[in-house]
């Protein structure tokens, strides 16, 4: 297997894990641009849904859930975009993508080019993510 980035290193702030996928905080610009975007990674290393069982598939679904549960009440969103690429890093992963009607892609895809300069939008604490998120997962912080 080729190196991958998904594999050799957690990411970025971890939020939360289990023995089977990790919830991780994207810094940088996306994070700073859209405030509250996570990441939910499955840990071993496979391309695509198709290559989990059933069960596996149903609890990495609850999971993205609870992480679009816990954003949507943290930071309010004006939607939130879902994707699953992996064209640049084949590893199953989730994007959980707030989304605004004033960011600086609405309403294309946050990977297009910038259409406007967006106001500044307050980062969420990380302990209100992490709480939130528990409280989605139904376990106690």
């Amino acid at each position: 297997m080729n190196a991958c980035e998904l594999c050799d290193s957690p990411g970025e702030e971890l939020l939360w894990q289990d023995d089977d996928c990790r919830v991780v905080r994207v810094g940088g610009g996306e994070g700073i641009a859209f405030p509250g975007f996570c990441r939910v990674i499955w840990k071993m290393h496979v391309r695509e849904m198709s290559d989990l069982t059933a069960e596996e598939r149903h609890h990495l679904l609850d999971v993205v859930n609870a992480v679009e549960t816990a954003v949507r009440r943290v930071v309010q969103p004006d939607k939130i975009n879902l994707a699953s690429l992996g064209n640049v890093v084949p590893h199953l992963h989730w994007h959980v993508i707030p989304r605004w009607a004033d960011d600086s892609h609405y309403p294309a895809p946050i990977w297009t080019a910038a259409v406007r300069q967006a106001p500044d939008k307050a980062l969420p604490a990380s302990a209100a993510l992490v709480s939130a998120l528990a409280a989605a997962l139904g376990e106690s912080s």
